[in-house]
């Protein structure tokens, strides 16, 4: 339900893009600091604090989905598979010769 009565406020729609934004920032945020982080006891809080603003931004774009705020193309067998062997390939990469 919208709550934008007489162009004041913001509409439930753009507060829950902004949300998702927020929560794709923290991802990314927390990522790094994770990434730079050597001290166990550290890792495991940030991994904690990662895995729960990925949870919420799936959340949050399921929601956005389900209303048609959020529309995705639905990837097809070739495209997942140049994907997959990109990623691969990324991952293990050829030894030169």
């Amino acid at each position: 339900m919208p709550n934008n009565i007489e162009g004041r406020g913001l509409t439930d729609r753009e507060m829950v893009q902004l949300c998702l934004e927020l929560e794709k920032g923290r991802s990314r945020s927390v990522s790094n600091s994770l990434l730079e982080t050597s001290h166990q006891g550290l890792r495991d809080i940030y991994q904690h604090c990662f895995q729960t603003a990925a949870d919420n931004q799936y959340t949050l774009f399921e929601m956005m989905a389900k209303k048609g705020w959020y529309q995705t193309n639905v990837a097809s067998p070739a495209e997942m598979t140049k994907v997959l062997e990109s990623m691969q390939n990324n991952l293990n990469p050829s030894s030169p010769e």
